[in-house]
């Protein structure tokens, strides 16, 4: 990833195969269209220009993809653990050998700077190799021996299963979720985000030449409210990933309970960052700014909340606006870009409403808070001070990069202020002090807190939230919990007393 004109030589000759095929539907092994030859047009963020052509796939689409799943689950199931981690190992491999072409193709389509995206490339091919070393031992479970049996337990893989993901690094989530299943011994139906279809494609396609059978990985673009609602209520479904908005998560949940099914949700956050007078200060505006303003502010653990102890607010804050308004804003395949487009217009729209709410609540935009004139989804980046907690800055989830300033006096006002959200996906301390380092991170509502670092993911701990934010636990073992059902089996070590009935 030398440069801009590099990374656009690379660009075009995958946008041209996008462009003639267009996007479809990947099902048994086949590639396919939707049934009622209807489509929706995907455009890039960068310029508003037309990619391709996308598959609007509904229930007669689900419903096959649902089916090859089923009839591909048996002999994926059986499949030896170290055969299963062979596979994926391959697929890990051949992720590596496309990772440029993954990444820049998914700059284009989602407006992420390309110095994220070649990384979430790389991590995909890493989370496969996670979860393809842990396959052979999947299915391992307990001797538990009691008085008069030997009880031992072990998993199976659950099924066919639905992933749905988002369009925010749409490549590396899927991995997150597909590689335990797959690990697992489940068979999937992938229905990728509206708004950035191309890596799933992609995937798919690397997937099965390295190797995976046909029908164990199926992919199926569409909208959610007709695709996404086809895949949440199909019987032969059994269970359901999602990534996404916490509104979204409970339609899902609702759509799958005729069913029964079992879901799993890494929905949204508003997430603190709480920085004590005793930190390394230095240190702590780094990972804030870098927690809220990388990958344009739209990921699910950005640290938009910022709670800055009184004493030294002022001095903060005024090194965080000269930072923030020296973020680089340029194009996504600019290797010196740090802040892309985003998504959407539609998305654009609801960051850039938050400016007039900003000032309307009585806020201060201490820098950005403009729309740039030009083609692209651009905003500026941008930091609001003088801010409450019940403003409406304070408590929606933007998903952008915005950054909503907090001052507070108290350990007690801090964890006080953090609590007080309908989200608890993440937080992050900051603090030298370590006794107050296991106060605030016992008191604070999160599934997950760093102290004295920003989001560094170590794949075996568990990744989730608490409140709006989720239900489950991916990471690890975590993973095989959601993927696996818990089988128990008690063997009678002798002639036991067994009460008898019927005798009189």
């Amino acid at each position: 990833m030398t440069d801009l004109t590099a990374n656009l030589d690379r660009l075009a000759p995958l946008l041209r195969q996008f462009r003639e095929s267009g996007v479809g539907n990947h099902i048994a092994g086949q590639r396919s269209q939707a049934t009622s030859g209807t489509h929706f047009t995907n455009t890039s963020p960068v310029d508003e220009t037309e990619i391709c052509a996308v598959a609007r796939s509904g229930e007669d689409e689900i419903d096959a993809a649902a089916r090859a799943a089923k009839a591909a689950f048996p002999d994926w199931r059986n499949l030896e653990g170290a055969s299963r981690k062979a596979v994926l190992h391959q697929i890990a491999d051949a992720i590596e050998a496309r990772a440029d072409d993954i990444a820049v193709l998914e700059s284009w389509d989602t407006g992420q700077p390309i110095r994220f995206m070649a990384k979430a490339a790389l991590r995909g091919a890493e989370n496969f190799r996670f979860f393809a070393d842990r396959a052979p031992a999947a299915r391992d479970g307990h001797a538990l021996p009691s008085p008069t049996l030997m009880n031992v337990t072990t998993r199976v893989p659950i099924g066919p299963v639905g992933v749905i993901t988002p369009w925010n690094t749409p490549f590396m989530l899927s991995t997150w979720k597909i590689a335990p299943a797959l690990a697992a011994g489940c068979t999937v139906v992938h229905k990728p985000a509206e708004f950035s279809p191309l890596t799933a494609s992609l995937l798919v396609e690397i997937c099965e030449a390295a190797g995976l059978p046909p029908g164990v990985l199926n992919v199926v673009q569409g909208l959610g409210e007709e695709a996404g609602r086809a895949l949440t209520e199909h019987p032969d479904i059994r269970a359901i990933a999602f990534v996404g908005e916490s509104k979204t998560g409970s339609a899902i949940m609702r759509q799958g309970a005729d069913t029964l099914k079992r879901v799993h949700f890494e929905l949204g956050g508003k997430n603190p960052v709480l920085v004590f007078d005793d930190a390394d200060l230095d240190r702590a505006l780094d990972a804030a700014i870098f927690m809220i303003y990388s990958l344009n502010g739209e990921r699910c653990t950005s640290s938009s909340r910022l709670l800055v102890q009184s004493s030294i607010a002022d001095d903060f804050l005024a090194k965080l606006t000269a930072r923030v308004e020296n973020l680089k804003v340029g194009h996504p395949l600019d290797p010196a870009t740090e802040i892309g487009p985003l998504i959407h217009a539609t998305h654009l729209s609801k960051v850039a409403g938050y400016f007039d709410t900003a000032r309307r609540e009585g806020a201060a935009i201490a820098a950005g808070g403009t729309v740039p004139e030009g083609p692209g989804h651009y905003v500026a980046p941008t930091l609001f001070t003088k801010a409450t907690n019940d403003m409406a800055i304070a408590r929606d989830e933007i998903f952008g990069p915005v950054l909503t300033a907090i001052p507070f006096d108290t350990e007690e006002d801090a964890i006080r202020i953090a609590n007080d959200t309908a989200y608890g996906l993440t937080a992050y301390v900051w603090t030298n002090d370590l006794t107050r380092a296991l106060r605030v991170t016992d008191r604070i509502e999160a599934g997950m807190i760093w102290v004295n670092s920003e989001n560094v993911r170590h794949l075996p701990t568990p990744f989730g939230g608490v409140k709006a934010s989720g239900i489950g636990r991916d990471g690890g073992d975590w993973s095989f919990e959601f993927y696996m059902e818990q089988k128990h089996i008690g063997f009678a070590t002798g002639p036991h007393k067994i009460p008898k009935l019927g005798q009189g």
